[in-house]
């Protein structure tokens, strides 16, 4: 468990366990930084993933304040809510990958791998979801078809606020890369069954991580 997930778990613990109440301001960034031995970064990202569970609210000069003590029944992401992001991606990427293991030049092969190994070096995490979306859109656009490429990259507003909010409470971004490889690697092989197939699995764990936080 990384830094910011164990915060963002105490914190969510704190406040579901009545320990703020609502209309409670927390304590500052570095307050809290101090309190959990980490750095204010990770505090603040810790926050954020508060708020999009809808316990917590950020006001400009004021601080953070605790809104609700239970969480949101459904995330939304950029006022997107969560399962209409999976439903529109099934539709959508699906098929993109399958169109791109059989239409795909050599030159975007090419870009697909670099953009794995450089999801795979990346350590800062905002940089990693914007080559993730830059996958996608590359996937797409491997497929030949414009109007599946810019649905895709249309999506990215609410999904890049959805990655990043797994990666950082919930682990994905190691699952994450072997499944993008996985998909890459299925339209190598031109093969529009496996990358269909593979893009299928990626949606379904995603799918998955949010259903658990949902419930």
């Amino acid at each position: 468990m990384g830094a910011t997930e164990a915060v963002f778990r105490r914190l969510k613990s704190l406040i579901t366990g009545g320990e703020y109440a609502v209309g409670d301001r927390m304590p500052g960034e570095i307050a809290l930084a101090k309190e959990f031995g980490v750095s204010r970064p990770v505090v603040r990202e810790a926050l954020q993933a508060c708020a999009i569970l809808g316990l917590t609210e950020t006001r400009s000069g004021r601080g953070t304040f605790v809104i609700s003590t239970e969480e949101n029944t459904r995330l939304t992401f950029a006022g997107i809510d969560a399962e209409d992001l999976i439903e529109a991606r099934r539709l959508v990427e699906i098929p993109a990958a399958g169109f791109a293991a059989e239409r795909h030049t050599a030159e975007q092969l090419n870009q697909l791998f670099t953009l794995l190994d450089t999801l795979a070096a990346t350590t800062d995490p905002a940089e990693w979801v914007r080559r993730d979306g830059e996958l996608h859109t590359a996937i797409a656009a491997a497929s030949g078809n414009k109007m599946l490429t810019s649905m895709v990259a249309d999506t990215r507003r609410a999904l890049d606020v959805q990655s990043e909010f797994l990666n950082r409470t919930q682990d994905r971004r190691a699952d994450s890369d072997r499944e993008h490889a996985a998909i890459v690697r299925a339209i190598e092989a031109r093969s529009p069954e496996e990358a269909r197939r593979a893009m299928a699995e990626h949606l379904e764990r995603v799918a998955e991580t949010v259903a658990r936080i949902d419930g």
